[in-house]
């Protein structure tokens, strides 16, 4: 049996809003675009789920060939989202922006006070653009991963004590130090902890029921998860240490989508893509591509996300009102670059955007 007449019989769909039914005599390419996309991205070797939100259309999670009851417990785990946490964090920065507690240009030291004169502002965290200590350049703990997301000490006082005089040839450098900033500025700004924040700002607006920040000593179940996996992840606090299903995700991105967390003028800043700088937006990456089938470039809106074994990739395409989310625990897995015009990614949205 070929892998795609076997995801006809066998592949696990649960959507979150309705049930849809296959039936067993049903040609291939009968199906709807989400499941056709899915077979082919299996075809490349992926194992993980595959979340997709479109109009008029029940959310669904398709598991692959799997146990159904072992399928139903693993989307109730979750995934770590790893960096899409800075998505999610990014947005929780406009929101404060909104309320008017906070500029994109406001002094990240008139908050942090560890950072006064040092001239940071809101915005130049969120692109990346601060000259902190990068957590990623910490001598090895004994698993070969760096010593800052497995130690005790405490995160923001690493990521406040000095600074990385490396010259930022692009313009910006990757740091998970600058979310970790950013998680203290919300803390201090909005005078609530970022638990609450995230629950009351995201969790109740957009729907949410399972995902919240990794703790240290946590025993919260995810996907795969072994000890070792879990202190990294709860290490990396508003910088990456989100957990929660991909049901969850995809209420994220509609929420985000259809204007119920940000305003337009809000949200037109969030993905105000900047070329110069690789397309950044704020806390995620938006620029058009080329996709096959289509005929003219269409908005994309990607957060990447990866934490040791594990790869996460969420993406919208908000003028079609449709949301990707992936998630698998094959770190050398290529999901390769979706402007190139081929690979995996590219694929599964050509399929889903153009048929």
């Amino acid at each position: 049996m070929t892998l795609r007449r076997a995801l006809l019989s066998a592949a696990i769909l649960a959507p979150m809003l309705a049930s849809c039914a296959t039936a067993p005599g049903d040609g291939f390419d009968d199906q709807g675009a989400a499941i056709r996309a899915y077979a082919d991205l299996t075809d490349t070797g992926f194992t993980g789920d595959f979340a997709v939100s479109q109009p008029g259309q029940p959310d669904t999670i398709y598991y692959g060939a799997t146990d159904p009851d072992e399928a139903s417990v693993r989307t109730l785990e979750g995934w770590p989202w790893a960096s899409v946490t800075k998505q999610v964090i990014a947005v929780l920065v406009m929101r404060e922006v909104e309320e008017g507690r906070l500029a994109l240009d406001s002094d990240v030291g008139a908050l942090i006070p560890a950072l006064r004169g040092r001239g940071l502002t809101v915005e130049d965290l969120l692109r990346h653009r601060s000259n902190l200590p990068n957590p990623d350049e910490t001598p090895r703990d004994d698993s070969g991963f760096p010593s800052f997301y497995t130690s005790k000490s405490d995160p923001l006082d690493f990521c406040t004590e000095g600074q990385d005089d490396t010259e930022q040839e692009a313009g910006w450098q990757y740091n998970n130090c600058d979310y970790i900033v950013l998680g203290a500025v919300l803390e201090a700004s909005a005078n609530s902890s970022l638990d609450l924040l995230l629950a009351q700002g995201i969790g109740l607006d957009a729907g949410w029921y399972n995902t919240s920040f990794m703790e240290a000593d946590s025993e919260r179940p995810f996907a795969s998860r072994d000890q070792t996996a879990a202190d990294r992840i709860a290490g990396y606090g508003a910088s990456g240490a989100l957990v929660g299903p991909l049901d969850d995700m995809l209420l994220f991105d509609r929420a985000l989508m259809d204007g119920v967390l940000l305003s337009d003028d809000a949200l037109a800043q969030l993905w105000n893509g900047n070329p110069t700088t690789g397309s950044m937006a704020l806390g995620q990456w938006v620029f058009e591509a080329p996709l096959a089938g289509c005929n003219n470039p269409v908005r994309i809106v990607e957060r990447r996300g990866a934490i040791g074994d594990y790869q996460l990739r969420n993406v919208m395409m908000p003028d079609l009102g449709i949301a990707v989310a992936l998630a698998t625990d094959q770190p050398e897995f290529d999901f390769a670059e979706i402007w190139t015009g081929n690979g995996p990614m590219h694929d599964l949205l050509a399929t889903l955007a153009c048929g």
